[in-house]
């Protein structure tokens, strides 16, 4: 085996002590070759090479503990896309800013934490993890200036560093590295990543300038400079209805329907429409005749759950989330070609028109199949109305939904859940018999394998490796009718009663929801054979068995010529900080939050595309956002776009100057294609995280050709001089061009305002995806606009107070925020209070007249008025009505932890809580009730008598004495008044 190396690169390191470690020889060499590579190779025989050196560390060290690898490879993922480009700038930065120090101390702290737990990073066994993260932090350790400055706190790094130096393995490979802890150190790519590449792209380190380039690059890149225009595609004509073109490459776009019973969070965000969105945006400057269409999913237990929370039909809550999800998307510049929504007239007669094809072709049968019924509530339990223990083996997630289990991600029948109880009253449920409608998969699974088999190359890591998950074992018949409401109705004698299961029904939306934009649906979901339609999907991995299994199997039995997807691109999870993403328990930062925060929306799209999950989990971060934004955005990109321009302005007022390239130039455009070639190559394979980095990389090699040439030097020299300082201030110019085209599909506004700046058509910044290269988009002579700076500075306290004001669920921060509120108008009463009441005193000294100071009496009076109404709402619930509003939700909440918990420490508190909102209820009603002073005994009497029934009422509903007791107080209350009141008379 050999390993193709630059010089002092660390992450060559990895591969030499994971090669020691296992026994295995490998030969080091100094990187002679061109062409677009990844730093350091791992090249096993003719037929295998890695590119990533957490790949090839994982193969030459393995995993021998399988129940690590899921922790294994979220911690690769980890080191490579945050502590690794932290610890390169460091390194590789004269003066480090402070917000990328504190960053780099908290990353650090993580691995210390996990350390001071166990012997290693992921427990008693060495790993890949302990390899990686070691040879990273390496130089930082051994560097006596930047140990004392970013190490000398973390005890326990230092106890695992020392351990580890001291193997004879791992000495050899330092030995065999040869490496200085003093730099400089192998080129890192433009986000930090040193020489980190997609696991399977051939494409990876943006700096390759130590490989030097080819003729053949040098000559492809001159001929692009002198020709490239002319070879790009016209310009397509915008259509207001987009329909197949014949002769045209034709991509159909969908992003996972998102469900309309809640605010999107980043992680769907990202999973899905900004995801779907980017590849949108980049098909359509590569000239592909694009449709991109997404919609909220409406129907569903989730919508009917969601309905009797807010007490309000399910249209309603339809209605109303339909326009919050519309809202979050036109903020964060989701550019659909149409995004509808499911609970429409063409989604019930394409739904009924497919599973009525699907029975005449013998794919459907009937069953009884036993279901789960609460008898309190008096209906059979969907799926998302009831939960329960995971029955998977290994699992046993105390909280699994009746249809899917968050926690393994497998589907479940309700009817297997584990001490299954209601989501509504959490009583258990009993079992009964009903009759439903089940699609016949597994007669249905040869043509399905065989389908995956032939277009599963095309998909991401994650959608095939949860397909082939599914087909481990054989596919059964699956339920596709249910006993609801809110749904597409059954069309059949018998079933009319009953709707479709919403996995059935969703994927349909894609095409009802086309149907809505085009008039002519079919024209693209049942294409004529001259039309070339490919159909891509984004997801997060959970929706991955309805794209890759149910959702086909449903078109192959229909057997109509329905496209199915061709690529398949699923992520794995995006986590918050130390925790993840909730929708139900509202943790994490929601769409509607980002818009408070005073971010740009740019901004967020930046930083979300760069920590997309492509290949395992990854984390959101806040000290992470501010980095990437100051050092990615601010300093690298913003900086060059805003100082060519500038040069261009103040040199040669705007006017874009004659180029004459040197051989310099030429191979500079090499490098710069090089990128390019990349973009387009991960782009198109639905990379998108990778494909960002090349569009910086292209950056920074325009900041260091602006560094290297100095233009603001050679103006001022011999006319030799100020021909090459014009060259290099017309290349840079060209190179902001090119970047406008590049970062379109991830920062769209910040693209608009550049082309303003350049003074640009959009249709001008164009991509060839045949020859992806530097052409002359900036005419000589092209006079551009006023430069303006694209990005701004976030400070660290900024995120230190975001990052307070997310921390917990919603619900927490609403109780939060409505004390501070609550505290913050007491407080300022009571400072308007002291100063009436101060001066009412002066006037009364002043004068006896009262009509002088009365009014300012009466202003005081009024004060404390209010100050004693927001005493009592900063106190909680006052009001009989939302005392009982409060007791329900807390009833609630005390049922979910019983039900899910012995542990009576766990739900005791809450139960306290419980206990003392009742309290303050009976005196409130007790209050309500008090009888005035002209308070008869006949209604005493009447009132009484009503109170009785009540409680004889709720004794009967239920044996919990918390329930009706206050009740009684209550009663027995009113008959010591009446009995008071007959004393008196």
């Amino acid at each position: 085996m050999k390993i193709y190396t630059n010089e002092n690169n660390t992450s060559t390191l990895k591969l030499l002590i994971a090669a020691k470690l296992a026994s295995k020889k490998v030969e080091l060499q100094n990187a002679s070759f061109a062409g677009p590579r990844a730093l350091p190779l791992l090249e096993v025989d003719d037929q295998l090479t890695f590119f990533s050196s957490n790949a090839a560390v994982q193969y030459l060290f393995p995993i021998l503990d399988l129940s690590t690898d899921g922790q294994c490879q979220q911690m690769l993922e980890w080191e490579a896309t945050r502590l690794q480009p932290a610890v390169a700038t460091v390194l590789t930065s004269k003066s480090v800013p402070s917000d990328l120090k504190q960053a780099l101390s908290s990353l650090l702290q993580t691995v210390d934490d996990l350390l001071s737990k166990y012997k290693y990073i992921l427990g008693d066994k060495l790993s890949a993890v302990d390899i990686s993260v070691w040879s990273t932090v390496y130089p930082l350790y051994y560097n006596k200036e930047l140990n004392q400055l970013y190490l000398s706190q973390f005890v326990h790094i230092k106890r695992w560093v020392d351990e580890l130096a001291a193997a004879k393995a791992v000495q050899e490979a330092v030995t065999q590295w040869n490496g200085s802890v003093n730099g400089p150190f192998g080129a890192s790519s433009a986000l930090g990543i040193p020489q980190v590449s997609s696991l399977v792209s051939p494409v990876g380190s943006p700096d390759e300038a130590e490989l030097g380039v080819t003729a053949e690059e040098i000559e492809a890149a001159k001929d692009s400079w002198l020709n490239g225009l002319s070879k790009l595609d016209e310009p397509s004509k915008e259509e207001k209805v987009v329909l197949p073109i014949e002769g045209r490459r034709n991509v159909l776009i969908t992003s996972a329907l998102p469900y309309v019973n809640n605010v999107p969070h980043l992680g769907n965000i990202i999973g899905c429409v900004l995801s779907a969105d980017i590849f949108a945006r980049y098909c359509r400057i590569c000239g592909y005749n694009t449709l991109f269409v997404c919609g909220t999913d409406e129907y569903g237990t989730a919508t009917e759950t969601k309905a009797l929370e807010e007490g309000v039909t399910p249209r309603q809550i339809c209605d109303k989330y339909f326009e919050i999800h519309n809202a979050v998307y036109r903020w964060f510049d989701i550019g659909f070609d149409y995004f509808g929504r499911t609970s429409t007239d063409q989604q019930t007669e394409i739904s009924q028109k497919m599973f009525l094809k699907l029975m005449e072709n013998g794919f459907i049968s009937k069953q009884s199949v036993d279901q789960l019924l609460c008898e309190k509530c008096d209906r059979f339990l969907a799926d998302r109305f009831v939960e329960g223990t995971c029955p998977h083996p290994g699992c046993g997630y105390d909280n699994a939904r009746g249809d899917q289990c968050d926690k393994c991600g497998k589907l479940i029948n309700a009817i297997e859940l584990i001490e299954p109880r209601c989501k509504v009253c959490g009583h258990k449920p009993t079992v009964k018999p009903s009759e439903q409608l089940f699609i016949e998969l597994g007669q249905l699974e040869p043509s399905l394998r065989t389908w995956i088999s032939s277009t599963e190359h095309q998909w991401s890591p994650p959608a095939r490796a949860v397909t082939r998950a599914w087909l481990r074992e054989s596919l059964r018949a699956r339920a596709v009718t249910r006993d609801l409401k809110w749904g597409v109705p059954v069309p059949i004698d018998g079933f009319r009663n009953k709707v479709f299961y919403v996995w059935f029904d969703a994927p349909i939306g894609y095409l009802s929801i086309t149907q809505v934009a085009t008039k002519q649906y079919e024209k693209w979901w049942k294409p004529d054979k001259q039309y070339d339609v490919k159909l891509y999907q984004f997801m997060a991995k959970d929706n991955v068995p309805f794209h890759a299994i149910m959702f086909p199997a449903t078109c192959l039995g229909i057997n109509e010529g329905h496209v199915l997807v061709s690529h398949l691109y699923a992520t794995e999870y995006l986590n918050y900080e130390e925790g993840k993403f909730s929708k139900s328990r509202g943790v994490g930062v929601f769409g509607t939050d980002a818009q408070e925060t005073g971010i740009p929306s740019d901004v967020w799209r930046f930083y979300l595309a760069s920590i997309r999950p492509e290949t395992s989990d990854s984390s959101f971060s806040w000290t992470e956002l501010g980095t990437r934004n100051n050092s990615e955005l601010l300093n690298n990109l913003g900086n060059f776009c805003h100082r060519s321009l500038s040069f261009c302005a103040n040199a040669f007022k705007g006017v874009v100057p004659e180029i004459k390239p040197t051989q310099t130039d030429y191979e500079l455009m090499a490098l710069v294609n090089r990128e390019v070639a990349a973009y387009v190559q991960h782009m198109e394979k639905g990379r998108l995280r990778e494909a960002l980095r090349h569009v910086l990389s292209v950056s920074r090699l325009g900041n260091q050709h602006m560094q290297s040439e100095q233009p603001w030097v050679l103006l001022k020299g011999s006319d030799d001089d100020k021909e090459r300082g014009s060259t290099a201030i017309g290349v840079c110019c060209q190179l902001v061009a090119l970047l406008a085209a590049l970062l379109a599909p991830y920062v769209p506004h910040t693209a608009r305002r550049l082309r303003e700046q350049l003074n640009v058509d959009r249709a001008v910044l164009r991509l060839q995806p045949r020859n992806p290269s530097l052409i002359q988009y900036l005419p000589v002579g092209h006079k551009i606009g006023k430069p303006e700076p694209l990005f701004a500075k976030i400070e660290p306290d900024l995120l230190d107070r975001l990052r307070a004001k997310y921390a917990g669920t919603q619900s927490e921060r609403a109780n939060k925020e409505n004390g501070e509120s609550a505290n913050q108008t007491v407080a300022q009463l009571e400072s308007a209070i002291a100063e009436q009441g101060e001066k009412v005193r002066q006037l009364k000294a002043s004068t006896k007249d009262k009509t002088v100071w009365q009014p300012e009496v009466n202003k005081l009076l009024e004060l404390k008025k209010q100050l004693a109404a927001a005493q009592a709402q900063s106190n909680g619930p006052s009001s009989v009505a939302s005392l009982e509003k409060a007791i329900a939700d807390q009833g609630d909440k005390v049922r979910q932890l019983k039900a899910t918990t012995k542990d009576k420490s766990v739900w005791q508190p809450e139960v306290d809580k419980l206990l003392a909102l009742k309290k303050q209820l009976a005196d409130a009603q007790a209050q309500t009730s008090a009888p005035a002073p002209t308070e008869s005994v006949a209604s005493l009497e009447k009132a009484i008598a009503e109170q009785g029934d009540k409680v004889r009422k709720l004794k009967a509903s239920t044996k919990d004495k918390a329930v009706w007791q206050p009740e009684v107080n209550v009663l027995l209350d009113l008959k010591k008044r009446l009995a008071a009141l007959q004393i008196s008379k």
